[in-house]
């Protein structure tokens, strides 16, 4: 297995059909914070096998499309950060099982689009965000088309569960709230079963105490993080992506073991893709 210390990339997926400006600026700056290299990548489809149409010409633009896209986003991110060691890659083939196995030697693997409903020939998060997010080797950040801002102090918001990719990304959150110097928010999600042994109280205090004593480590490790930790009722992904509303970014775990009052995390990430504002970060189990 590939540690950290060897992971010396951030993997950006360049959609030249579609703005990726905003996607490869969340990269760059996390580069920048981390002193790590960019790898910017388009993948073009292997060109059709057919006895009946010859789609060279129509493969051979995409190429040249994938290159000037590219060419322009290299530029465009060493002049926001010389100091970024940035590379291209005009790759073919199938771009989710590509970009997993690139995800195996990089830090993060950043998409910039959430339309899960689109088809492209190119990089399109349209029918990769979710299997990306299953397969990946490393935490995937998926930034939305819409511009992102907002005025209350920084925060980053991470979702707790007690399954193992939850501790990873409650990990990841500590150490992105520590190099951006912001606060963290550490949410459990309790929703009322229909038939229950206990009283609601004494169930939200279970839950408490539970959250409490997972984020306590990660407290000592990290004293300088402003950390904030509550455990909310109601439906994981809408408490989730309201508490996001003005975060820099939702962190949350690939899978759970029955958390989030049974749903599975994959259900979450998949429902915050399409419902949070932030960017979304998903982390597999360590």
């Amino acid at each position: 297995m590939t540690s950290n210390a060897d992971r010396r990339e951030i993997v950006v997926g360049i959609d030249p059909v579609r703005d990726w400006h905003r996607a490869l600026a969340w990269a760059a700056d996390e580069a920048h914070r981390r002193g790590l290299s960019l790898r910017l990548v388009v993948v073009v489809r292997p060109q059709h096998d057919t006895q009946h149409v010859d789609d060279t010409p129509h493969h051979m633009e995409l190429e040249r499309a994938g290159a000037d896209a590219l060419a322009e986003a290299v530029a465009w991110s060493q002049a926001r950060w010389p100091d970024v060691g940035t590379t291209a890659s005009l790759l073919g083939g199938r771009a989710g099982p590509t970009l997993a196995h690139l995800s195996g030697k990089a830090r993060m693997l950043v998409l910039g689009s959430r339309h899960l409903n689109r088809a492209e020939e190119f990089l399109s998060a349209g029918s990769l965000v979710i299997p990306v997010a299953a397969q990946a080797h490393c935490p995937v950040v998926v930034v939305g088309d819409a511009e992102h801002s907002t005025q209350e102090a920084p925060y980053l918001v991470v979702g707790v569960d007690g399954s193992e990719s939850s501790k990873a990304a409650l990990a990841l959150a500590f150490e992105e709230a520590d190099l951006r110097g912001c606060a963290l928010r550490a949410l459990a999600v309790w929703q009322p079963p229909v038939f229950s042994l206990h009283g609601k109280e004494v169930s939200l205090q279970a839950e408490r105490r539970l959250l409490s004593e997972t984020v306590a480590g990660w407290s000592e490790k990290y004293p300088d993080v402003r950390l904030h930790h509550e455990v909310l009722t109601g439906s994981p992904v809408e408490a989730l992506a309201e508490a996001g509303e003005h975060a820099l970014a939702v962190v949350v775990g690939r899978r759970g073991q029955g958390g989030y009052s049974g749903m599975r995390v994959g259900s979450v990430v998949h429902g915050l893709l399409h419902r949070a504002h932030c960017p979304v970060i998903t982390v597999p189990a360590v």
